[in-house]
């Protein structure tokens, strides 16, 4: 039966993005509201499927886990922030000086050097 639901579910969806466009001569708000009308209908039949029962735990179970989650304070992202700038800026300056040196090695080795 999960089969047929999730099969609804998809012609439910074909059938309003077809709708979206095949009343293009209706305002856009009347053909936004039709369309979000059938895709809270295909979402309410794929939530009756075994699937959708998990995927709705699965956000479920994710949102909690979010909420459990110590959020750095202020202070301490601007403090990583920080620590993370000047570490790609000497990063930045090594790999310049290493281009430069390796660059001015090879216009030696092929002859282009003043």
């Amino acid at each position: 039966m999960d089969t047929i639901k999730l099969l609804a579910v998809v012609v439910l969806l074909v059938a309003g993005v077809y709708g979206f466009y095949a009343f293009a001569e209706q305002p856009l708000w009347v053909r936004l509201a039709g369309l979000l009308t059938i895709v809270g209908a295909a979402v309410f039949v794929a939530l009756q499927t075994a699937v959708g029962r998990t995927v709705w735990q699965f956000a479920v179970d994710s949102r909690t886990e979010v909420r459990k989650v110590v959020w750095p304070t202020r202070q301490e992202t601007l403090q990583t922030l920080l620590i993370i700038t000047i570490a790609v800026l000497l990063t930045a300056l090594f790999m310049w000086l290493v281009d430069s040196v390796l660059f001015g090695i090879v216009r030696y080795l092929t002859g282009q050097g003043d």
